[in-house]
């Protein structure tokens, strides 16, 4: 074969042993990691930063080596926020009611406030939107609805849902409360809860904490639902919403419910009130 025999032996060796660099890049991949994770699980650093850190804390390395390393650890620094679509689109601000809530998100019984708000998802195909209403008494989720579009319809369907599940109790002098959105301020949504007595509220400052309980209850189902995995399109972030609203209302405990599911602590309001150790809303 035209080589020595020592340099097949030493070739052979080789396969075996792991290299100087390899054994290298073993302790540097550990020494990476621990400058990435920044000792909180934050994992925002990226390559020039870990290289700078690395470098300053005597431990001599060439930012092409951390770059390496990284992709074989499949890391990498946070980038800059994915771009968003609007999910506000400011109505007439001469149809706009009035604030009636004020920051104030606690409710004495069930239908007394509801707050509603969309939020939108990453799919393949494109952005997907979906939008909640929630009870404030026991934070249940009592409309949704999942849709690739932002029409006055998606809002529209949630509420239809709710005044559905609500449709054997009164809901007059129920305040609705959300953002700015043309959603919310479109004639028929208006007469729609005008029709069940309701009256509309929508924040007078235009930003999150005017609608804070909403955003919270946004940002649990990105967290517990939607950041898990990638997403194909309408249909399957419409079938896991279902299944999430469901284990929300019925088995997720909530610490604003006492730490049980809003829809048993529901449940657990009307028992007081049928058996008389509760007044009833209209007297509190």
């Amino acid at each position: 074969m035209e080589f020595a025999a020592s340099s097949y032996y030493y070739a052979k060796k080789r396969q075996k042993e792991p290299s100087d660099r390899e054994i290298r890049d073993s302790v540097l991949k550990v020494k990476i990691m621990a400058v990435w994770e920044g000792g909180k699980g934050r994992k925002l650093l990226g390559a020039r930063k870990i290289w700078l850190l690395m470098n300053s804390e005597d431990i001599p390395v060439a930012r092409f080596t951390v770059e390496r390393l990284m992709r074989e650890l499949g890391i990498r620094g946070a980038g800059g926020k994915r771009k968003r679509p609007p999910t506000t689109l400011p109505g007439d601000p001469a149809d706009r009611p009035s604030d009636l809530l004020d920051r104030d998100f606690h409710a004495v019984a069930p239908n007394r406030r509801w707050v509603a708000d969309i939020t939108y998802v990453h799919t393949r195909s494109g952005w997907v939107y979906t939008a909640f209403i929630m009870d404030l008494f026991a934070r249940r989720i009592i409309g949704w609805q999942v849709a690739d579009h932002l029409r006055a319809e998606i809002a529209l369907d949630a509420l239809e849902m709710a005044i559905f599940v609500r449709r054997d109790e009164d809901l007059g002098g129920l305040v609705h409360h959300s953002d700015r959105g043309v959603q919310y301020t479109a004639i028929r949504y208006s007469e729609r809860l005008a029709g069940e007595g309701a009256v509309r509220s929508v924040g007078s400052k235009g930003d999150s904490f005017d609608n804070a309980a909403a955003e919270s209850l946004n940002s649990l189902y990105k967290r517990e639902l939607i950041d898990l995995k990638e997403w194909e399109g309408v249909n399957d972030v419409m079938l896991a919403t279902m299944d999430w609203v469901q284990w929300y209302n019925e088995e997720r405990i909530h610490s604003y419910s006492g730490d049980i599911p809003p829809k048993k602590y529901e449940e657990a309001y009307y028992q007081a009130l049928e058996s008389g150790r509760l007044a009833s809303s209209s007297q509190m």
